[in-house]
């Protein structure tokens, strides 16, 4: 099959959703552990310093945990572009001021969400039984928590959630789809 005619699960190397994630080709299942962010910045250097070294320890004692960070809001940088086009080819001096102002209240917005972050620990599970990876994700998500990171095991409908964010799909929708392909886009297409 030539690379263009890759369904987009194809591409990314993904088989299906498993019972505790997603199933790649080749790679394993990968499980998704989301974590509720603390804010550091209303906590003393002392207090940071501990969440760092209870950092330290949890990759020491799981080394094989990855970590991923997603915004957890829009990004704004397709708008910011094209405001600066438009500002490039707009000789109306009004209309200059107003591009100016939607770029910079886009800015104030990104600055204010710029806190809303989404963190998450990924583990790879490589030819393991039910009953091995169920032992095993309990022990990492027993092993999370007990150093202080509030986690728990992401849903099929979080992870659909965590990969349209992480290949930039902004969408509000309830329910994402799990196939791409023709369903999706009847979906999507209007009719003439």
């Amino acid at each position: 099959m030539k690379k263009g005619n890759l369904s987009t699960q194809d591409m990314l190397g993904i088989k299906s959703f498993s019972r505790n994630g997603i199933q790649t080709n080749g790679h394993g299942e990968i499980v998704y552990f989301t974590v509720k962010p603390t804010n550091i910045s209303v906590l003393s250097r002392v207090a940071v310093g501990i969440k760092i070294k209870h950092l330290m320890q949890l990759l020491s004692a799981q080394p094989d945990i990855e970590i991923i960070c997603l915004d957890a809001r829009e990004n704004f940088d397709d708008n910011k572009l094209y405001l600066d086009a438009r500002l490039e080819d707009e000789t109306n001096a009004k209309i200059r001021d107003l591009l100016e102002r939607d770029k910079q209240f886009l800015d104030e917005i990104q600055v204010q969400m710029s806190t809303a972050r989404e963190f998450m620990f990924a583990v790879r599970l490589r030819n393991e039984s039910d009953e091995q990876s169920f032992a095993n994700l309990n022990r990492i998500e027993k092993s999370i928590n007990e150093q202080g990171f509030d986690c728990t095991r992401a849903e099929k409908d979080d992870v659909k959630r965590i990969l349209s964010r992480y290949f930039g799909i902004n969408t509000d929708e309830k329910q994402l789809d799990d196939h791409d392909g023709d369903t999706v886009m009847e979906k999507w297409i209007i009719p003439d």
